[in-house]
């Protein structure tokens, strides 16, 4: 079974994705694709995860799990997704590191679904606009409990990326830039559930309307319309230039509430960022989905 793990991360589009898988749903188990409701399985999988710190799991794990999961149905795809996966936000980022407890967290879910094949979804985001919200959640804003010594623009994805790989390295990866989210959207769920682009799927445009004004989407929908034979790039460019000209600017511009934060520093920051993208998309068994 392909079992695909949505994992985050937290403050991005994970509760809307989920809401747009499910919204699928029926469409994606008549092709063998099973998208369970997460009550079935974060609170059980959890606790699983962390019942493994003192004990291995037992031999039955997996069947009870999967019992839950499937409610006695059947599938040779499964979507499970949980910002949590990876702990929590008040334990994100610590010591100047995203997610330090992935790695052991990823072998942990790859003991018990042994058989299995396993894959990792991950949208990422700009640490200069995600660390504000991780300082403000963290059980712990000490300064070298929280940045470890580092300083803000040292701190890059590729590190906890290249971890889970070396922690899982059968584990195919596949990151993209919550950034990017509103133009790939579609891409991104298609990706997870193991469909083509020309697949149709229902709420393709779900984020991008809720960063677009009404006029602008109803003006993209009909430029759509009057260009029915487009490719996925095509749409892509499409979607950029509605967004440059109707994007609701409430929707796109955040505040950063961080104690030292610059326009020098989130400038500097958002760099680095770019440039560890780069990084990402080179780390073997990492695929990095851009517009």
């Amino acid at each position: 079974m392909k079992l695909v793990l949505h994992t985050g991360v937290h403050f991005t589009e994970e509760d809307r994705l989920m809401k747009c898988l499910l919204r699928n749903a029926d469409d994606f188990a008549s092709k063998g694709t099973m998208v369970p409701g997460h009550t079935r399985y974060r609170g059980i999988l959890r606790e699983t995860l962390n019942a493994m710190v003192s004990a291995p799991a037992s031999e039955m794990a997996r069947d009870v799990l999967m019992d839950a999961i499937l409610d006695d149905g059947e599938a040779d795809r499964v979507i499970l997704s949980d910002a949590n996966f990876f702990r929590t936000p008040k334990s994100a980022f610590q010591q100047g590191m995203f997610y330090p407890a992935a790695p052991v967290r990823m072998m942990r879910m790859t003991e018990i679904f042994e058989g299995d094949d396993v894959e990792i979804f991950m949208g990422i985001r700009n640490p200069a606009t995600l660390l504000p919200i991780l300082y403000n959640k963290s059980e712990n804003q000490d300064a070298d409990a929280f940045w470890g010594g580092r300083d803000p623009h040292e701190v890059v994805w590729s590190e906890t990326i290249g971890l889970l790989r070396e922690a899982v390295p059968n584990v195919p990866i596949t990151v993209w830039c919550n950034e990017d989210s509103p133009m790939i959207w579609a891409h991104i769920i298609r990706q997870m559930a193991g469909l083509p682009d020309d697949q149709k799927i229902i709420g393709g445009f779900d984020l991008l309307s809720s960063i677009m004004s009404t006029e602008g989407m109803k003006r993209f929908r009909a430029y759509l319309k009057d260009h029915p034979i487009m490719t996925e790039h095509q749409k892509r460019r499409a979607i950029a230039a509605f967004l440059d000209k109707y994007a609701i600017e409430d929707e796109v511009e955040e505040e950063l509430d961080m104690p030292g934060w610059t326009e020098d520093l989130v400038e500097d920051m958002s760099e680095a960022y770019d440039e560890d993208v780069s990084v990402i998309a080179g780390i073997p068994g990492v695929r990095v989905l851009l517009p």
